[in-house]
């Protein structure tokens, strides 16, 4: 295991954890939880059965199952790890079986759609603590995940206002033991944040390699076979999880489209600035944009080395 991780706890965290979906970020959370010891039992569950059989080969869990709400019974913190989309299905499954004074967490990158998808179904004594890991690769699945994946990351917790102090502060100590720096913040501004940081990058990447692909059939392979570091880079982004992604998109439209908004009237300048010859104007916002690489590198959220982020220990967003 990492040594990065630090050693197991004398006593876990929780006494008993579930996962629902064991992708990239709920597998690498299983490592990671293991190795710490922050649960007594360590519950995986995800709707294939072929997850399921190759959790048990990976000896992510103590236990696997297909069925959430067998996995949610009894269970002292349960953080779901599936696309957005299926959050009130999930949820309207584990209700019943929920525990009085059970934590329910997640780790979907849009936080407003997941409170309403959530909250509707969430019994008297549960409390309801959404969070966002903001890390990830384009990978997916069991064997996509790490256990170190979180460490120096931020995770953003998005507590409703009148949830219990002590939940709060029992999801940001778990995300604390897994290497994460936390933040908490409301589910409106969250969203707005990572639109224009996570979103429409991601969605400007989709849109750059489909509209090289379309390219691809006239330049006979060209595209592909002179590709550059930066179409490399969109390449990377551009394939992860499509699932995922789909939601996002559509539980995140309002910010989305506004930041998308703004990203298209500065689009027009820069298209002015070329057209005009007005080199000043180019050079000042690549200036302006350089700083902001470097100021990214010394805060820690990247390294100048030059596959940070695109090999294991990536600092995508994924789940």
């Amino acid at each position: 295991m990492p040594d990065r991780l630090g050693p197991p706890r004398d006593t876990p965290l929780f006494e008993r954890i579930t996962l629902i979906g064991l992708g990239l970020i709920g597998s690498s959370i299983a490592r990671a939880a293991r190795h710490l010891n922050l649960a007594g039992t360590l519950v995986a569950a995800d709707a294939s059965p072929e997850v399921t059989v190759r959790v048990r080969e990976l000896g992510l869990a103590d236990i696997a199952t297909t069925d959430a709400a067998e996995a949610a019974a009894g269970a002292d913190l349960v953080v779901l790890c599936v696309p957005v989309g299926a959050y009130g299905a999930v949820a309207e499954a584990i209700a019943p079986h929920l525990k009085p004074g059970a934590i329910v967490s997640d780790v979907g990158s849009v936080k407003g759609a997941a409170f309403a998808q959530l909250a509707p179904h969430m019994p008297a004594g549960v409390h309801l603590v959404p969070a966002h890991p903001v890390a990830g690769t384009e990978y997916s699945g069991p064997d996509a995940g790490f256990a170190t994946l979180f460490i120096d990351r931020w995770s953003i917790l998005t507590p409703p206002e009148d949830a219990d102090p002590a939940a709060i502060n029992a999801v940001r100590g778990f995300w604390r033991a897994l290497g994460s720096n936390v933040e908490v913040m409301t589910a409106q501004h969250h969203d707005l944040v990572l639109a224009i940081t996570s979103h429409v990058p991601h969605l400007i990447a989709y849109n750059i390699v489909g509209t090289a692909a379309d390219l691809e059939e006239v330049t006979q392979s060209e595209v592909i076979k002179f590709s550059a570091g930066g179409f490399r880079d969109f390449t990377r982004i551009a394939a992860s999880d499509p699932t995922m992604w789909r939601d996002v998109f559509l539980n995140n439209k309002e910010a989305v489209l506004e930041m998308l908004g703004r990203f298209n009237e500065d689009l027009a300048a820069l298209q002015r600035a070329i057209r005009w010859g007005d080199g000043q104007a180019l050079f000042d916002l690549f200036t302006r944009t350089r700083a902001i690489r470097r100021n990214i590198i010394a805060v820690g959220q990247e390294t100048t080395e030059p596959d940070f982020g695109r090999r294991r220990g990536g600092d995508g967003d994924g789940q």
